[in-house]
């Protein structure tokens, strides 16, 4: 006879649990979750603010626009980023992520819920629900995993930081605003005029 509390899913602990991706595929958090070496970070549970919805949409519809009819594909959040260690069986991967943005242009890294894999470039927008924690964790995931590319963009003060993959470890730009151009390493031939780009959004 099967006991009362077969079925029900234990609540992670969120402080010292060591969790997988078959894990997290169980869970009903009201917010979204990540996993950075097998830890659960938690993102606000309110919506993120408008300004930061009308970069990640304005970004997201320039890099779509200009990778239509090519290999690489853009992806924003919601959108599952799985890092493999040893094996890409779920119960052995212990990091996953949704980017606000992310262009993979290796099709076979990507599945029906999302992709397993370093894609080759990944888009942070800052919010007040960005941990300075979590953002370390994400740079050093995305860097020992072989992302080519990391944008870090604060809406509010309209500048970014390209961190670009060089020999296996990130080297940082200069901090980019208003005046500069963004030329992407990652998705080649990709420019981004900031001035332009930043001008209505407010």
């Amino acid at each position: 006879m099967e006991s009362e509390n077969q079925h029900i899913v234990k609540e992670p602990d969120i402080e010292y649990g060591y969790y997988s991706y078959a894990d997290y595929l169980t869970w009903q958090f009201d917010e979204v979750v990540e996993l950075i070496k097998g830890k659960i970070f938690k993102k606000a549970a309110a919506a993120p603010k408008r300004i930061h919805q009308r970069v990640a949409l304005k970004l997201a519809s320039k890099l779509y626009q200009f990778l239509e009819g090519q290999k690489c594909q853009v992806y924003v959040a919601p959108f599952d980023v799985r890092f493999p260690k040893v094996s890409k069986e779920d119960h052995k991967i212990h990091d996953v992520v949704q980017p606000d943005i992310c262009v993979i242009c290796d099709p076979e890294k990507l599945d029906d819920r999302g992709c397993i894999g370093a894609p080759d470039l990944i888009v942070e927008i800052l919010s007040p629900g960005n941990s300075k924690t979590e953002l370390k964790h994400k740079y050093e995931l995305y860097e020992s995993n072989g992302v080519r590319e990391y944008w870090i963009i604060h809406p509010e003060n309209q500048d970014i930081l390209i961190y670009t993959l060089t020999n296996g470890k990130y080297v940082p730009s200069p901090l980019l605003t208003s005046g500069d151009v963004v030329e992407s390493v990652a998705v080649e031939g990709f420019k981004l005029d900031l001035e332009e780009f930043f001008k209505d959004i407010e």
